[in-house]
This record gives structure tokens, sequence and C-alpha cells, in this order.
């Protein structure tokens, strides 16, 4: 197969995708120690296969050769990477971005013999099979609209969208025109060495996000400061949840030294996104070190607690006044905590065993004594895990070293938190699907829960059109553990990922190709039709500076009309470049 010419104006070998001069992004590639065997419990009942392939995007059927659809060639999607530190440690990142392979990152190539058998078989099939992917893939009643990937109104000032989902209409409305402008852009602050500024949220007077040694609330259409809350050190995590309209956030207790620049992250705080006041500030000492501070590495709320946990051990506030509830205590199975995470509940990841022989427990917490209300072991093998949502209970996991791309899953599992009964083990193909999850217990990205389903996206693949790749949101329902049929194209040169749920709805970003600017849609959850709410423009220097940011990986928030893409991680400028760096910029059709 013979490659198609690049688009217009474009340099000659640079994917069709990605902006001039600037290359295409790696995947993770850091390599993990081996683990277990793979995890004992039995897969979901398998459907047969249907008369014809499906079209891609679609869950596979169980004993199809992984990432390949019937008839086409094997491909080598790449993974998304970003460099993350472990937080306040001046270690080497967890997961570590390496040069692209073939096209792919981060994923092993075939050898040279291997690759001409495989193009021999392929050459063979695509003659007999010519065209039935695509073909199946276009005639699909689940695909709604050809090239654009959208469809439903994208105007009509203020109309409601979705409401055909279990979980209800979303109360983001369509704006009378989707397309948008810049609001505002913030400049990335001049430091000296990597710093972490980790957290975005917004509210509706104020776009909130931590700075040097700071935490800023900046005015959401304009982008001037409204506050600024000076803490004593960097921050180094900072919750994902809001609740009462304040969030935790963890911080170093005094500023960086040159040359160690490292400090403890020892301190925990709750800020109000109204005001900017810090509300209080807390430590807690180490089980394992007398007097001495824990170490925090990651924070976060559930329901009015507050519980920041780190190798140190962890740690727990109400979230109002301050006041420690409770601190995980070594028992006799030797368990500690790992890490929480929140929401409407409060779910703890615990390590328990000697090292050469440890297992990991989810079990969720009474909020206000850490009690464990439920337990689920997870499978031999697993030293990790990331938890998606507790509520309903989703976790995910690379059993036995089996996902291989840096994604760090493998499997997703659907447990009842009231019993800590697994529902249904659902295995996600890391060559097929893209969502992500990072050593701290509540980083998983690209993945959302909602409807009493999963939803993620599909790795990039060939599109329908002459050049560039593109992908799809699918979802499995979390009782069964079978694949639906919901399936959201994301057009040809468009690659899309959820953000988060609005109701029964999932508001997806969709990057977009080097010539056009970003999009940022609904997807109902009943019917599954696109609806867009915003498009940003297309002009040479907003393009520039919205794909400067590592759109896979970087923070993204959409919220009442308004768009807010951040750094959460940078460092001090090396060498010279021709593209300006950003801290955040926002987009609005207001």
């Amino acid at each position: 197969m013979t490659q198609p010419p690049p688009p217009p104006n474009q340099p000659p070998g640079q994917p069709p995708n990605q902006p001039p001069a600037q290359p295409p992004s790696g995947g993770f590639g850091a390599p993990t120690p081996p683990q277990g065997p793979a995890y004992g419990y039995p897969q979901a009942p398998q459907t047969p296969p249907p008369a014809q392939p499906p079209g891609y995007g679609y869950p596979q059927a169980p004993g199809q050769p992984p990432g390949q659809a019937p008839g086409q060639p094997p491909t080598q999607p790449g993974g998304y990477g970003h460099p993350q530190p472990g937080y306040g440690y001046p270690t080497a990142p967890m997961h570590q971005q390496v040069p692209p392979q073939g096209g792919g990152g981060g994923r092993k190539k075939l050898s040279a013999s291997m690759q001409i058998i495989i193009a021999a078989a392929v050459a063979v099939v695509l003659i007999i099979a010519g065209g039935v992917w695509y073909a199946s893939s276009e005639d699909d009643p689940a695909n709604d609209a050809k090239g654009g990937g959208t469809s439903g109104t994208s105007g009509g000032g203020g109309k409601d969208t979705g409401g055909n989902a279990p979980d209800g209409a979303g109360k983001e409305k369509v704006p009378a025109s989707t397309t948008s402008k810049v609001a505002f852009q913030l400049p990335l602050p001049k430091v000296t060495d990597l710093t972490n500024v980790t957290g975005s949220w917004v509210t509706d007077k104020a776009y909130v996000k931590p700075g040097v040694e700071s935490v800023v609330g900046y005015d959401v259409a304009k982008g001037t400061p409204l506050w600024t809350t000076p803490l004593p050190g960097q921050v180094c995590a900072s919750s994902r949840h809001v609740k009462d309209n304040k969030v935790a956030v963890a911080f170093e207790a005094a500023k960086r030294v040159p040359p160690k620049n490292f400090q403890p992250c020892t301190e925990v705080g709750v800020v109000d996104l109204t005001t900017g006041k810090l509300l209080w500030r807390k430590s807690a000492t180490s089980p394992d070190s007398g007097d001495e501070k824990a170490s925090f590495d990651e924070v976060t709320i559930g329901a009015t607690t507050v519980a920041a946990g780190g190798l140190d051990g962890g740690a727990a506030w109400d979230l109002t006044s301050g006041k420690e509830l409770w601190r995980p205590q070594i028992n006799a199975e030797e368990c500690e905590d790992k890490g929480y995470a929140g929401g409407e509940n409060l779910v703890a990841a615990r390590a328990c065993g000697p090292l050469d022989n440890q297992y990991l427990l989810i079990q969720n917490l009474d909020p206000k004594s850490g009690a464990p209300l439920s337990s689920f072991k997870m499978p031999p093998g697993v030293e990790d895990a990331g938890i998606v949502s507790t509520k309903p209970l989703v976790v995910a996991a690379d059993v036995g070293d089996t996902a291989g791309d840096g994604s760090s899953i493998s499997d997703f599992f659907s447990i009842d938190e009231k019993t800590g009964k697994l529902k249904v083990k659902i295995a996600a193909d890391a060559d097929r699907y893209a969502a992500e999850c990072e050593l701290a217990v509540e980083q998983c990205s690209k993945v959302v829960v909602g409807n009493n389903r999963l939803y993620l996206p599909t790795e990039d693949h060939e599109g329908g059109g002459e050049y560039g790749d593109t992908n799809e949101i699918v979802s499995f329902d979390l009782t069964t553990g079978k694949p639906t049929t919901d399936k959201a194209d994301a057009g040809d040169r468009y690659s899309m990922f959820p953000l988060r749920m609005d109701g029964g709805n999932v508001i997806a970003y969709k990057k977009a190709p080097y010539d056009k600017g970003g999009q940022v849609v609904s997807i109902d959850g009943g019917t599954f039709k696109q609806t867009v709410l915003m498009e940003n423009p297309a002009d040479e220097s907003v393009r520039d500076a919205e794909q400067s940011f590592n759109l896979d990986s970087d923070e993204i928030v959409y919220a009442g009309g308004r768009l807010f893409i951040a750094d959460d991680l940078f460092d001090a400028p090396r060498g010279s470049s021709d593209t300006k760096k950003y801290l955040a910029m926002s987009f609005t059709t207001s």
C-alpha cells in the first residue's frame, strides 16, 4: 500500500494529524518489573461473532487478534505519554516518553521476517475481502455521520442536550453559535526546576489553577487574577473532586533551594474556590518514623472527608473543620494504604502481606472512621490499581503485566461497593483501547463511567479518507461486561476521548488535525448521537497555541460553554523554540 501525498505545505514524512514542526507524541515505554500470572476469574459469557466484520471501534468478540479488524493489517497504534514524576520527589518520571517507532509509540516492533509473513498474508486477505471493513462501518446505523463524526443540533441558543439515557439529560446547553474564540491565555511562569501545577477547577466566576507556590483564581471570562493564595512551598498533588466549592491540595512546607531543589510534600490544605482562602492546613506523622511528618503524593475528597496517601502512610480530615478523623494503621496482615479515590464514596487501595508476596485490596471505606465497608482482593500479579469511579466502583489494573504499552490497563473490574463482590471483569486490549492510568490511585484518564456503562476510546487507526487517522468512543455494560452497540466516530483526521459525564451524556474532546481547531461534543447516552458544543478557530496562531499543549495528557475542562486547557507539569525552557508555551488557555462561545 503506497503512502498518500502529504497535505499542502506539509513537510514530507510528517504525519498528517500533526502540525508542522511538531513531532508525533510518543507512547509510554518505561519497562515494568515482571508480575505474577494472569488472573483466573472467568470472563463474561462470550457472544458469537457477527456474520460480517464490524466497523472499527466496536469491541471485538473474544478470540479475535488484539487491535485488528478482520481483513486488515496489524497496526501499532501509539500510546499516549506525559512525564509524571512522583509528586514532590526528585525521581525519574513514572512513565517516560520514548521516540515513536514506525508510527506507533511505545509498542514492540515485529521482526523483519514476521513483517514479511504478515504482509504477504494481509495482501491475500485484502484481495479477497477488500473494502468490507469500511463498507460495514458506513452501513452501520451506529455510525452517526460520515466525515465530521457529528450529528444533532449545532446551534439553537441554549437547546438542551440528550435526555434519553438512564442518568438523564445533561446541563450543558448548545450555544447559539458553536464557533469559539480565545477568551484568554495565561503565560507560563519562569522557573528553574521541574514544577508541578496539578489541578484545574471552574466556578461560575473563576478558573482556579495552582501556580508557583500558590493557588490563583482567574476571572472566568477575562483571565485576570481575582485572588491569589500564597503557599509555603510547591503544590505536589490536588483533588479532582470539588465539594461545597472546596478543593484539597497537598504542598511542600518550604520553598525549594538550589541545587537540591527538593522538599518533602508534608502539608495538606483545603482552598475555598469562591474566596481563595486557605481554610486549614494540616500534616500527620508517619507510623514508621515516630514524630517525623509523613510525605504525601496524592490527595482526594470522598463524601465530606479529605484523604491523603503516600509511601509513608495516610491520614484523613474533615473537609470543613480540618479535624483529623483517622489514620490507617499497619495490621497483622501488614496492610498499608497506597492511596485513595473520592467522589460520592471514599475507596482505598491497600497493599498487604510481605514484600515478596503482596496482594492488593480495594476497600470501600466509612469516610468518617476509615473502617472498611467492603473489600475486594485483586488478582495475583496486580501491584497497582487505578480507581476509575467509586460509585459505581470500577477499578483498572494491568493483570500479569499484559498491557505492554505503558497504559497500566489490561482489564477493568466492576465491583459491588456494598458487598465487595466482583460483578464482572472486562478485558480491554491495550492495543485496541486508549484509556490510561498513572501510578497514583486516582490518576486514570480518557475513561468515564455513567449509565451503568464504561466509556473509553479506541486507539487511533487508519481513517476512511485519503490520509489521516481516526478513532471512536465505545462502551461496555458494567453488569454483564459485554460490549454495547454504542459507537461515536471522531471523523477523518480527528481523534476523540471522553472528559466527563454530563448527566447521562458523555462530554468528549476531539483532537484536530494540524490545520483545524479542536472540538467539544456532547454524546447522547441513549442514542449516542453527537452534538457539537464548541469548535475552535483554525487560524494558525490559535491552532499553534492549542496544539502546544500535550492534548493527550494535559488538563482539559469544559463547563458552561467554556473550554480550559492547562499544563500540569513544566520545566525551565531548554534550547530555542518558535512555539510559545502557556500555563493555560481558554475558549468561549459566548
